[in-house]
């Protein structure tokens, strides 16, 4: 498996990303009640795909959306506790986001 960091900042933030050869457009943003981020994806041509995926740890956060076709895993971990939630403070310094391919 070979791990690919999506390279995030602590703000809320809209870019585009090729994930295994597909364009798509991410959106982060904080959610202030559930204190975490959440993901939005859309294709290249900005119609959503996926909302409000909420970036936690343990998991596969595509898992549920396989039938979609994305060709491998996000995965969220936090440097020195991959069990920690990254924060509004830590993204992108020791909060990551992860596509994993095999």
């Amino acid at each position: 498996m070979t791990a690919y960091e999506i390279p995030l900042s602590a703000k809320p933030q809209t870019f585009s990303i090729s994930l295994s050869g597909v364009s798509y457009r991410m959106t982060l943003r904080w959610n202030i009640p559930a204190a975490a981020w959440m993901i939005d994806i859309a294709d290249a041509s900005s119609n959503p795909l996926v909302g409000s995926i909420p970036m936690v740890t343990g998991i596969d956060l595509l898992e549920q959306y396989a039938y979609l076709g994305f060709n491998g895993k996000l995965v969220a971990q936090t440097d020195h506790d991959p069990n920690a939630v990254p924060t509004f403070d830590n993204l992108g310094s020791t909060g990551h986001l992860y596509f994993l391919t095999s």
